[in-house]
């Protein structure tokens, strides 16, 4: 018989058990979501309340059907709640036509994504630069050569997504999601598709961009290992939050992984 966890419904609370400073970068509160209708309705998220602190590195995890995917398309404004409220920095989402949504997410967040998302016609330096190219912008050009350098990426910029190794291309991808220095970013199962140094690699990445540049990285992973490179871990169980773990250990999240079902 498994054990029973109650849902954790406050807001999240760090290591000495105070809540989180309330310029957190991204939250959420009872944020509900619903597919469908009557019947055939799915709730995917049940009252969701919590925060995510700047500069810090959060992975969501949860079995599949939890609720995670759904959460972070909705924190990145990728979908809207059914109802509920979803903030980045100071600005309800809810508020947001589908024009100022858009440029919300084009200049103040970053996505990763599993299968990468790159423009197979553009080079790897096209491909990161390319947020600039939308918002008719010039980019900062010794940020970009120092995130080119810290990824690795300086002799393959040439290079068209097709002649970079799957590693390669995440680095891509990682790169134009910082290009900007966008608020926060949001990373759905970003090693996914990845080798477990190539995964590493990245990971490691995304980890110096917070703790080095003070970047805040909200992240889906079903990866105990990949968890661990987080500050903390959230998850959920039947679209609701139904833990916290802070400093997590791959051995730690396995274990509530377990509990969870999954």
């Amino acid at each position: 018989m498994q054990p029973v966890m109650e849902p954790v419904d406050q807001p999240a609370r760090g290591t000495s058990g105070t809540a989180l400073a309330p310029a957190a970068a991204a939250r959420v509160i009872d944020a509900v979501k619903v597919y469908g209708r009557d019947e055939t309705a799915v709730w995917a998220l049940k009252g969701v309340t919590a925060e995510f602190e700047a500069a810090r590195f959060t992975a969501i995890m949860g079995p599949s059907g939890s609720g995670k995917s759904t959460l972070l398309h909705c924190l990145a404004g990728l979908d809207r709640v059914t109802s509920g409220d979803v903030m980045i920095g100071a600005e309800r989402l809810g508020t947001l036509d589908d024009r100022a949504l858009t440029t919300l997410r084009r200049d103040r967040v970053g996505f990763v994504f599993q299968q990468y998302n790159l423009v197979p016609t553009l080079s790897a330096w096209e491909n990161i630069t390319l947020p600039f190219a939308l918002a008719g912008r010039r980019p900062d050009q010794e940020w970009l050569s120092t995130l080119v350098a810290v990824l690795g990426l300086a002799d393959r910029l040439n290079h068209k997504p097709s002649e970079l190794s799957g590693g390669q291309q995440q680095r891509v991808a990682v790169g134009r999601a910082l290009a900007t220095r966008p608020q926060i970013i949001f990373a759905d199962e970003p090693t996914g598709n990845l080798d477990s140094r190539s995964g590493g690699e990245v990971l490691t990445f995304l980890q110096k961009s917070v703790r080095d540049w003070g970047q805040t990285v909200v992240m889906v992973t079903h990866d105990p290992v990949a968890a661990s490179y987080a500050d903390r871990v959230v998850f959920l169980a039947d679209g609701r939050i139904v833990d916290d773990l802070m400093e997590p250990m791959p051995e730690q999240v396995i274990d509530y992984m377990k509990r969870l079902g999954d």
